[in-house]
């Protein structure tokens, strides 16, 4: 009953935000990378006893137009969010979504934003670990591996280290946690990311 009102309380289900997801975004690791995300939020979601339905649509949907919007010039994450505020997407929701990006000037005052930012870059860099492991799969990744990573300012040099440190200190865990945490949530649902 509860799950059932988390649903309508987010204006769309899992089922329909995949269908928008699918309509918006075609790069299959875009995709993955949400799916990631997604996981995650769920998982924070039942750790601080929020709706997992709930946190896990804005997990999958906040880089909702990333493909055609890829920067804070195109619009990202604007143009999205605009469009989910069309369909009914409560605004929490939105908000929670607008704050991954800090230059949006939305805070993230809730602890659904806060867990957002805290995954965001921390999944994309987990799964890069993963790749270069020798069987390429989030089994082979532990804390020690990703923190030793994080210190390689070569290696996925787009993610943001300063990102992910200051989203674990936002969440009130240490990163070592937080990075555990994530890592676990991912394994859960390593063979849709293919790892």
């Amino acid at each position: 009953m509860e799950a059932e009102r988390g649903v309508e309380a987010a204006g769309l289900n899992r089922e329909q935000a995949w269908e928008i997801l699918c309509e918006w975004i075609q790069n299959p690791n875009l995709r993955k990378h949400l799916l990631a995300v997604e996981a995650a939020m769920r998982a924070y979601a039942r750790h601080f006893g929020g709706d997992d339905e709930r946190w896990g649509i804005v997990g999958l949907l906040h880089d909702l137009d990333y493909e055609r919007c890829p920067s804070q010039e195109a619009g990202h994450p604007f143009v999205g969010i605009q469009y989910l505020r069309e369909r009914g997407v409560p605004e929490e929701l939105c908000r929670a979504m607008l704050g991954h990006a800090g230059y949006s000037g939305v805070p993230r005052d809730t602890a659904m934003a806060r867990a957002l930012f805290g995954v965001d870059e921390l999944c994309g860099f987990l799964i890069a670990v993963a790749l270069v492991k020798p069987g390429k799969t989030l089994a082979e990744v532990d804390v020690a591996s990703v923190r030793k990573k994080m210190k390689d300012k070569a290696f996925a040099r787009s993610v943001n280290r300063e990102d992910i440190i200051k989203g674990a200190g936002e969440l009130g865990v240490d990163l070592d946690t937080h990075i555990a945490f994530v890592t676990k949530a991912l394994q859960g649902i390593a063979p849709a990311l293919g790892l």
